[in-house]
């Protein structure tokens, strides 16, 4: 039994747990990384000692995050060689060097000055340690920026030539980098880390709200994620809107399958909900709104949408789970918005630190971010097969000559160690936040480190106020 396992199955199985898993620290450092930095700006600016509290709680969860996202991120580098050699020597004249330039360019300048962020608090100056911090935050963004450039490559190449071997070689830098999708894919995905970040900070900032503890600190966390849900929710409607044109452009298949849309026509319907049968090639109990794909995709309400029956079976995506994940992601991307406008009521009536139910509410939303961006990241790569290199390398045509066993062994071996190495981290954070913020007489008056000295004005003035 064990010798008839399809490799190819095993390998996208191996490859999705392990990019699952890793997406969920980048998504989460990049924005706290921008979170923090805000953070310590408004400590220097307002010399408010609340935030410096804040700022070292977050700066700890940070930086367990980052140490993750490495380990998670080396295992799926590997990969590449071991199960997906093929792929690797079609495309890596390609994608090796953007995925090189965010080592060079990136993850140094992350690892250089996560250092001074978490070690040089007291030992440089708060304008340093507010450059480091930055400095950080900027090369989250640089990461992603060349992460996300090789993913949209994949999804719409250009910039390249066929070799006579039947290797990619690329003929234009600015046009492999710059490829059609990857504008809309990388703001879309700094957006969702934002959110992502924002709604985990909400969620935690309403739970010592609601408990009372650290009511100072709770107030900064939750009211400024409240911010982001007012402003950047609905402004990640348009980006997702625009990224979904794109796609609709240069991927139409994938749009097919979003929409569960078979048959083309013009004036198509927008499928709130239904169950896509590929095998029937139907969208069972459809709840349709008439003419609204059409309106969305073309901005015409006779617009001509293709369905899915425009390809060949071999080329069209798996249909139900880019379906249920599409919706998913935009159906979270609503909660958001909603939460948006219930906290501008609310703090219009001055009532949004102080409102039980909303508390809950923002408690549940916690980990919706991590939700969207996974759904987000399955419609993007489960929407693009057949391809790994859309409408050029075929996914059966990438893999190792490996046996299936030797896959299904390592898969059921990273389970395993990612359950104690990852869940020990995991643990470690929850330990954090059940912590909670210290104040600044907590993180240097008892055990004998000399305060910088506008902690020790701050301190001094504190101990003032309560005289």
């Amino acid at each position: 039994m064990l010798e008839n396992l399809d490799p190819t199955l095993l390998a996208r199985i191996q490859f999705a747990f392990t990019i699952s898993f890793h997406i969920l620290f980048p998504a989460f450092t990049i924005g706290l990384a921008s979170w923090v930095a805000v953070l310590e700006w408004r400590w220097l600016k307002t010399g408010n000692q609340v935030y410096a509290d804040v700022y070292r709680m977050w700066v700890k969860i940070f930086a367990v995050t980052f140490g993750m996202g490495v380990v998670s991120g080396v295992v799926m580098s590997f990969q590449f060689g071991t199960n997906w050699s093929r792929f690797a020597d079609a495309g890596g004249s390609v994608l090796g060097p953007l995925l090189g330039y965010e080592v060079l360019t990136a993850f140094f300048l992350e690892a250089s000055f996560l250092g001074v962020m978490l070690f040089g608090w007291n030992r440089v100056s708060p304008k340093m340690h507010f450059a480091a911090t930055l400095i950080v935050a900027v090369g989250t963004l640089i990461s992603a920026f060349w992460i996300l450039s090789a993913n949209s490559w994949m999804q719409t190449p250009q910039g390249f030539r066929v070799g006579q071997d039947g290797l990619l070689y690329p003929t234009g830098w600015l046009q492999v980098i710059f490829n059609p999708s990857f504008p809309f894919r990388f703001v879309h995905m700094i957006t969702a880390a934002y959110l992502t970040t924002a709604f985990t900070v909400a969620g935690i900032g309403a739970f010592y709200l609601w408990r009372l503890r650290h009511v100072q600190h709770a107030r900064v966390m939750f009211g400024m994620a409240m911010i982001m849900a007012i402003f950047v929710a609905p402004i990640q409607l348009v980006f997702g809107d625009l990224h979904g044109l794109n796609t609709f452009k240069y991927q139409p298949a994938k749009v097919a399958a979003m929409e569960g849309l078979w048959e083309t026509q013009s004036g198509a319907p927008l499928v709130l909900f239904g169950w896509p049968d590929q095998e029937e090639e139907i969208t069972k109990y459809a709840i349709e709104i008439p003419t609204m794909s059409s309106l969305i995709l073309t901005h015409d309400l006779d617009g001509e949408v293709k369905g899915l029956k425009a390809w060949p079976a071999d080329e069209r995506p798996p249909v139900a789970g880019v379906f249920w994940t599409f919706r998913i992601m935009v159906g979270i991307g609503m909660l958001m918005i909603a939460t948006g406008a219930i906290a501008i009521v609310l703090y219009l009536r001055k009532r949004l630190f102080d409102t039980r139910w909303f508390q809950y509410w923002c408690m549940a939303l916690t980990p919706a971010g991590f939700i969207a961006v996974l759904a987000g990241w399955f419609v993007t790569e489960v929407g693009r097969q057949p391809w790994i290199v859309h409408g050029l390398l075929r996914t059966e045509d990438a893999t190792s000559p490996v046996m299936g066993t030797s896959i299904a062994i390592s898969l059921v071996a990273f389970i395993i160690v990612y359950v104690f190495v990852f869940g020990a981290g995991s643990y470690y954070i929850l330990k954090l936040i059940a912590k909670g913020p210290e104040d600044a007489e907590a993180a240097y008056g008892d055990h004998g480190v000399e305060k910088p000295p506008i902690v020790t004005e701050l301190v001094g003035e504190k101990r003032d106020q309560h005289v």
